[in-house]
């Protein structure tokens, strides 16, 4: 009773309530809130630290950004969605708050699209040495199953597609990366998809700064063959999968094209089928199926982890793709 009443009277001012429509389904910096407010950067930190204690909103730092959005809780979310359902949408201060939040993410997408053609070919450079994304993404549904998953964590999220393609399925998303013009691409693309169910935020794939047991499928796609020390990582991704969840891992088998280490910054070159294994077996997981889809000269592979609650279950190989 207590916590509620607090958020109700944090909730309960103008500002505040512009604030809290406009992060709903929005991760905005201060400096972008004050500009669709046309209020001070100190007014408009005082009402998010006021709704933050709270619990209505959280802040999130990346790297010299801070970043707001609803909070992750049952009383945030259901609070904040309910109040948002009781605004009139057609009132002019919120109608036009709505018009500059449309032109804070076109400048958004403005620079996410600037960066990405910037660097557009380094992707493009791999990719056409494997099969087209779309099967590997395809291949990716087909092994996870249609059902409901629950919190999906995408480590290592890039341009958030992941994210995207999994988001008709989760409850709700959360992607990492430690590179903050990624993302900037990533949240630009969940913008124009309009994807409201997933957020991304500065993270490291070996401190997630997540509690443990927290989602239910961790998703390591193309990431690993960067890692200096890819069972790390891996130890730290299964820390934070519940004791039902999964640990999905996306990347190359074994080859030798060496430039991608001197040119794109692979510290490996390819993972086997028992080297992965190893690592979730390492790390708490005792049922582990591959699946190998063979391109041109790189094989991308498939590694799906999950814990059984009878003994050992010995690697499983499926529906290979040539």
């Amino acid at each position: 009773m207590e916590d509620l009443l607090a958020a109700l009277k944090a909730a309960a001012e103008p500002t505040r309530l512009r604030l809290l429509s406009l992060l709903e389904y929005n991760e905005l910096t201060v400096s972008e809130l004050t500009q669709i407010l046309g209020q001070s950067q100190p007014r408009v930190s005082r009402h998010l630290k006021l709704m933050a204690e709270a619990g209505l909103v959280e802040r999130f730092s990346e790297g010299t950004w801070a970043f707001y959005r609803v909070a992750d809780r049952p009383l945030g979310r259901t609070l904040v969605r309910a109040i948002a359902d009781l605004i009139d949408g057609d009132d002019p201060v919120m109608a036009r708050d709505m018009e500059r939040l449309e032109q804070v993410k076109a400048a958004r997408a403005e620079a996410a699209a600037a960066y990405f053609s910037e660097n557009a070919a380094i992707w493009d450079t791999i990719r056409s040495l494997y099969m087209p994304e779309a099967e590997v993404e395809k291949a990716i549904l087909e092994l996870l199953g249609g059902g409901p998953i629950g919190k999906l964590l995408d480590i290592g999220t890039g341009t958030g597609r992941i994210l995207s393609i999994l988001s008709p399925q989760i409850e709700r998303g959360l992607g990492i990366d430690a590179n903050r013009e990624m993302l900037a691409v990533a949240r630009a693309n969940l913008d124009l998809a309009q994807i409201q169910n997933c957020q991304v935020r500065l993270g490291d794939m070996y401190h997630l700064g997540l509690p443990s047991a927290e989602v239910d499928l961790a998703v390591i796609h193309q990431v690993l063959h960067f890692a200096e020390e890819p069972s790390t990582a891996v130890q730290e991704a299964a820390r934070v999968v519940r004791p039902d969840g999964r640990l999905l891992i996306v990347d190359f088998a074994p080859h030798q094209l060496e430039y991608l280490r001197t040119e794109h910054a692979h510290r490996r070159l390819g993972f086997g089928d028992d080297e992965v294994a190893g690592y979730c077996r390492a790390a708490g997981f005792d049922d582990v199926a591959v699946r190998h889809l063979v391109g041109g000269e790189l094989t991308v592979t498939l590694w799906l982890a999950g814990r059984r609650e009878r003994g050992a279950v010995p690697l499983q190989r499926v529906g290979e793709r040539a």
